[in-house]
């Protein structure tokens, strides 16, 4: 494993004005000298110095420098401006920005065999230059096709839509989806130096093929539900109301009358068209 080495590069300011004084002062001598060997020596100076021109370089901010010479991992500038190294070093620059990326829309089965399309956005950035430089080829791509397969594996672990409320689902718990996809993303980036800030689905649907049935399925479990809620109120209504009746003795029911009272509230409270009263003047015997 190649771990991240911090190097510290001279500035290259200062760096700049040395280089500048000893080529102005060697072009003199060697112009001037009249000894050929304090000219050859000057001008052996002079090539050294002009070759210590090409090892200036510039950082910027959220940015770094990884160092090579000949193959050899030196180090990584990271101080922001401009720095001077080894001409000889090769300088990759690697970029420690925030940055998004967000996959395509991809057609999956989700865990009860539903085809499903899902997306989703991962803000990651780069903490290890040396990893994600030469432990992956393009560290890049690598976060791509990686966070497109760990999307593709949490759809396949979770159901679209929980029938069970104890169950965690797709579009029913998106927190807790968004923290078990940035923990598969992150398993699968941390080999490149990556470390995942956010993962969360941008975009969740079933396919088209069964769209149209899903949504029938669940306008008909919306209605089971909301016709639950209201027979367990109508109940409770009717029940209250036979309770006041008989603490006030304002009525007296039999069994045969209640059950004929019970039987219209229920029909008045649990109708979807508003009930037409019927005024019975007589006896139901």
């Amino acid at each position: 494993m190649i771990e991240e080495i911090s190097k510290k590069a001279p500035n290259g300011i200062s760096r700049l004005f040395m280089l500048f004084i000893a080529q102005i002062l060697f072009a003199f001598i060697t112009v001037r000298g009249g000894h050929p060997a304090v000219m050859i020596a000057g001008l052996l100076i002079s090539i050294v110095i002009f070759i210590n021109w090409f090892g200036f370089f510039m950082v910027h901010p959220n940015e770094a420098k990884v160092l090579q010479l000949f193959g050899k991992y030196i180090g990584t500038v990271k101080e922001p401006g401009l720095r001077w190294a080894n001409p000889f070093y090769s300088k990759q620059a690697v970029s420690l920005r925030v940055r998004n990326f967000e996959s395509s829309r991809l057609k999956v089965n989700d865990s009860t065999g539903n085809p499903i399309e899902i997306a989703a956005v991962v803000v990651w950035k780069v903490v290890d230059t040396a990893e994600a430089i030469f432990l992956v080829d393009d560290y890049e791509d690598f976060v791509s096709i990686q966070s497109e397969a760990a999307v593709r594996n949490l759809a396949t672990s979770y159901p679209y839509d929980a029938h069970n409320d104890n169950k965690i689902a797709l579009r029913a718990n998106p927190v807790e989806i968004s923290l078990a996809l940035k923990k598969e993303v992150q398993d699968r980036l941390s080999k490149a130096g990556v470390e995942v800030i956010e993962a969360r689905i941008s975009h969740l649907a079933y396919a088209a093929e069964i769209a149209n049935a899903m949504l029938r399925r669940q306008q008909a479990s919306a209605i089971i539900a909301a016709r639950q809620l209201i027979v367990e109120g109508a109940v409770g209504m009717v029940e209250q109301a036979l309770t006041h009746l008989d603490e006030r003795n304002i009525v007296e029911l039999d069994s045969e009358r209640k059950a004929a009272m019970v039987s219209n509230l229920l029909v008045v409270l649990c109708s979807d068209e508003a009930a037409q009263p019927i005024v019975n003047a007589g006896s139901i015997y």
